[in-house]
């Protein structure tokens, strides 16, 4: 089972590593924060300081299109937002 998925790179996500030392993921919906920890620190070297943990539900859309109304559904996903250490950092685009 793979506990991190993705990270977060959204304008909020880098400015709070920039600033705070803190980066988000999204992570498997059944990953508890001490698995967290423990990918995060074997995945990219560093010592982890503080997990915090969000589950988002899913929700519904409404498109209005030329054949109607069309429904849809985004699935549920939790995420995580990482401290870590002074020292460390965390470079997502050294590997590209």
């Amino acid at each position: 089972m793979d506990i991190l998925i993705k990270p977060i790179l959204t304008e909020k996500a880098t400015n709070e590593s920039e600033l705070r030392n803190t980066y988000t993921f999204l992570v498997s919906k059944n990953a508890n924060k001490v698995e967290i920890k423990k990918a995060v620190e074997s995945s990219y070297g560093v010592s982890v300081k503080k997990v915090r943990t969000m589950i988002y539900g899913a929700e519904s859309r409404t498109r209005y299109t030329k054949r109607g109304i069309q429904n849809s559904k985004k699935g549920s996903y939790k995420k995580a937002v990482v401290k870590i250490s002074e020292g460390d950092r965390i470079d997502f685009f050294a590997n590209l």
